[in-house]
């Protein structure tokens, strides 16, 4: 096997059995249940948005540290606080026991950002396109598999809501034992450069004998500019440039959308129906998982090569609009079916939007900078997540109801659509025979 399909295999394995968390889907179900003494009213205002500040803290260090320690350590760490958080669901049950919990999970998300970036330093740059989609599907089989898992063991009885988190434990240990076999990484992008000789060729000067003088070329190391400064000149480049600016924009906002809705979508069912008969969770995680990969499968060879940024905008504008009626059929219905198609074509959608717009920045990259802009562009989604956390969830904002906050991330949606259809729209007046290429150019 070839050494770089080996490494990316290796990786894979990681990927897919990290993301096979069966007890996921139901850790509202779990935690409201006769395990803990906690309320919705905890859960929601207490519990959930430590998370969300956790993540978004710790992936600042993460981000700045991920190449200086190479990686590997970050990859271990996942799997380590995967351990530690599933181990205290099973056999902690105070409320402080759970908000530390939540930290560990903001780091077990920030160092997620060495799973897609570790890869990139392992491999060639002519196999970046098959590795990352190698890494991307093996995610979206663990999940699968977590989704299917999961409905089965409920559905025949053979587990609880709590026996589920034992499997998730299982996994995560082997997850952590498995990252310790990757291959070491000897160099990355920022600070472990390789030095670069350059061959130069010695001259006679006057007055110098041909002993002197060896007509043998001779190696030097080539002057690389400092970590800082590559990375600052990688962000300069990128953010100069108007295209990446307002795709980035709309990759950040649409990630901030779809991780509040996704992140508080059990309390919104347990408020729909609060002792459901048989929790399809499971079932529904499954199918909005198959149809994602389906769409971003999808998005990836209807784009390429056939839209023009602007046609791309204006689709991704109608989308956003319709993902918003998407969360209003989640909560403005009193069927938890509804609820689930709601948030099955929900979940679809933003894995077709989601790729277009990750197409879209890296079509304007250098790339080199790929794990710094999109790490970039992730802390910028985690601050607006943070933004509509303080602002809807929490006491200091207005601490809506589950259906009330859902109303508001709908309308969240569509208003985005909205703004990015008026862009367009300003895109045409102002530049109506422009090329795209010309357009791009004068975004610059």
């Amino acid at each position: 096997m070839r050494e770089w399909l080996k490494i990316s295999c290796l990786l894979c394995v990681f990927g897919c059995v990290r993301e096979i968390r069966p007890s996921e889907p139901y850790v509202t179900e779990y935690l409201l249940g006769p395990w803990r003494n906690i309320t919705e009213n905890q859960l929601t205002h207490d519990v959930y948005p430590v998370g969300t500040y956790s993540y978004l803290v710790q992936l600042v260090f993460v981000f700045l540290i991920t190449d200086f320690l190479r990686y590997k350590p970050l990859i271990i760490t996942i799997g380590a606080t995967g351990v530690i958080i599933w181990s205290m669901l099973i056999w902690t049950t105070s409320l402080i026991s759970l908000q530390i919990l939540e930290f560990f999970y903001g780091t077990y998300m920030a160092a997620e950002v060495a799973y897609y970036t570790y890869i990139y330093a392992k491999v060639d740059k002519k196999y970046y396109p098959k590795v990352t989609s190698h890494t991307r599907a093996a995610m979206f089989a663990g999940k699968l598999i977590s989704g299917i898992t999961s409905q089965l063991m409920l559905y025949w009885d053979l587990m609880d809501y709590k026996q589920l988190n034992y499997i998730t434990l299982a996994t995560q240990i082997i997850a952590m034992l498995w990252a310790f076999s990757l291959p070491r990484v000897d160099k990355s992008l920022y600070f472990h450069r390789e030095q670069v000789p350059v061959t130069e060729q010695q001259t006679q000067l006057p007055g110098e004998s041909n002993l002197e003088v060896s007509d043998q070329p001779r190696e030097s190391a080539t002057k690389q500019p400092s970590a800082l400064a590559l990375l600052w000149q990688h962000f300069r480049s990128a953010y100069t440039n108007g295209r990446v600016i307002q795709w980035s924009l709309w990759y950040a906002i649409g990630l901030a959308g779809y991780l509040q809705v996704t992140y508080y979508v059990q309390v919104l069912w347990k408020t729909i129906e609060p002792e459901p008969e048989m929790a399809w969770n499971g079932a529904v995680d499954a199918v909005l998982t198959a149809l994602a990969a389906l769409c971003a499968l999808a998005a990836g060879y209807l784009h390429t090569g056939r839209l023009n940024p602007r046609t791309s905008l204006l689709i991704l504008a109608f989308l956003s609009a319709v993902e918003g009626g998407c969360v209003l059929l989640c909560c403005w219905t009193e069927n938890i079916y509804w609820s689930y198609v709601g948030f099955i074509l929900f979940g679809a959608l933003y894995g077709f939007t989601i790729t277009v717009a990750s197409a879209e920045v890296a079509r304007n990259l250098q790339e080199e900078s790929f794990g710094l802009i999109f790490g970039f562009n992730t802390l910028v989604a985690l601050t607006f997540q943070s933004l509509l956390t303080m602002i809807f969830v929490t006491e200091t904002g207005f601490e809506l109801s589950p259906v009330g906050q859902y109303t508001a991330y709908a309308f969240y949606f569509i208003a985005v659509g909205v703004l990015y259809l008026i862009s367009v729209l300003v895109e045409y007046i102002w530049f109506p025979g422009t090329t795209s290429e010309k357009l791009e150019n004068s975004l610059e």
